[in-house]
């Protein structure tokens, strides 16, 4: 039987739930899924766990706890919860979230795989596609007297719940939240506030 790692859905909003599968191993085997992203400025980012097959030779990360690794128990996300940058003080933050995702590559491996100075080529692998818009969801640049940022509208004429959207002390124009819930039926101004365009460098 073919080794096979199946991740469903492969492409679909970021905040909805993934089923990983591993198929076509054998028995009682201890094996590593192992999960990479890179942002847009290329910081790479990386989790892994150990899971031992059942009597099938699969594993089902729904079912399946994983024994070490990143997160240890049945967390049929945790390989997405557990990513870490392999370079401190890095977070995973997507900027450009109207034309691209951000491409998670899954990689399973047949035995444990914990020394990164050891390369073991995988024995199946899935890319998860992970996007912070859904289709339909329009984005306006918003730049009218001293107010910058900009405004996410769901598909539909509405009316729709409005949200304004600050994101802490990291200044610049941060969009990823704003664009999900506009996903989700809300109208949502992401709005700058400092170190953005013309406005001030510093909290005022």
């Amino acid at each position: 039987m073919m080794i096979q790692l199946i991740a469903t859905p492969s492409n679909a909003l970021v905040d909805e739930p993934v089923s990983i599968r591993a198929t076509g191993l054998p028995p009682s085997q201890i094996v590593t899924i192992k999960a990479t992203v890179k942002d847009e400025n290329d910081n790479v980012f990386q989790s892994q766990a150990f899971y031992k097959t059942n009597e099938a030779g699969e594993v089902d990360l729904e079912k399946t706890p994983a024994l070490g690794g990143d997160y240890v128990g049945v967390h049929p996300m945790g390989l997405f919860f557990s990513l870490k940058p392999k370079k401190a003080f890095h977070r995973l933050m997507k900027k450009d979230v109207m034309n691209s995702p951000l491409c998670i590559c899954l990689d399973l491996y047949d035995s444990v795989n914990w020394l990164e100075t050891v390369r073991i080529p995988s024995k199946a692998s899935q890319r998860v596609q992970r996007w912070f818009v859904g289709p339909g969801v329009k984005r306006e640049q918003i730049q009218e007297g001293r107010v910058r940022g900009a405004l996410f509208l769901p598909p539909g004429k509405g009316p729709f719940p409005g949200i304004i959207d600050l994101f802490g002390l990291i200044g610049g124009l941060v969009e990823f939240r704003a664009s999900l819930l506009a996903s989700h039926g809300f109208a949502v101004l992401a709005l700058a506030y400092f170190a953005y365009e013309d406005l001030p460098e510093k909290p005022q």
